[in-house]
């Protein structure tokens, strides 16, 4: 990205984002989280920051033969461009960066207008080592960050409250045995 352009963006996103609104027990799933996004869609265009439009999620893509569904996809209205945001509930894997990739080269040749700047893509993680992020994304040309989410809910709570709520086993078990 230009100079300009990278600054502004880097001022735009942060690591980590907080989804402390989701609740205490951690998703298993990238679907989980992202319905759990999507339910409170105002609470996270909040944490995301300003400037953030709500496009969609599972947003199909053709390309060739195949089918890919980005997770969500945002405009952000300062940076005059594509938001792809891929989910994972897992740690970062090198992987993740062809996939997101491959959806903002898709973004940018059948959804960008030709005012729009490249599409900049957000792959959050459950959590990253830096190390490896970087090796991931040296070479790419495409702006892509890495950031973690997470919950500090459980963090927060005072001393003498966090022996006496059940923990999140203990729900589980107890719901699994209302089924």
């Amino acid at each position: 990205m230009p100079p300009a352009d990278s600054d502004m963006a880097a001022q735009v996103f942060k690591d980590p984002y907080l989804f402390d609104f989701l609740g205490t027990a951690d998703p298993r799933k990238e679907r989980e989280v992202e319905q759990a996004l999507v339910d409170h869609i105002q609470r996270f265009l909040l944490e995301m920051g300003a400037g953030f439009a709500f496009v969609g999620k599972q947003v199909l893509l053709e390309v060739g033969s195949h089918d890919f569904y980005i997770d969500l996809l945002f405009y952000h209205l300062q940076l005059r461009c594509f938001v792809v945001v891929e989910l994972k509930a897992v740690p970062f894997d090198p992987a993740f960066v062809g996939q997101l990739n491959l959806y903002l080269s898709a973004v940018d040749d059948l959804m960008r207008h030709p005012d729009d700047k490249p599409t900049i893509g957000l792959l959050l993680c459950k959590s990253k080592d830096k190390l490896i992020v970087e090796y991931a994304l040296r070479g790419f040309n495409t702006p892509i960050g890495v950031a973690d989410w997470e919950t500090r809910l459980v963090e927060i709570l005072p001393d003498d409250l966090k022996g006496s709520l059940p923990s999140i086993k203990e729900i589980e078990s107890e719901l699994e045995d209302m089924d």
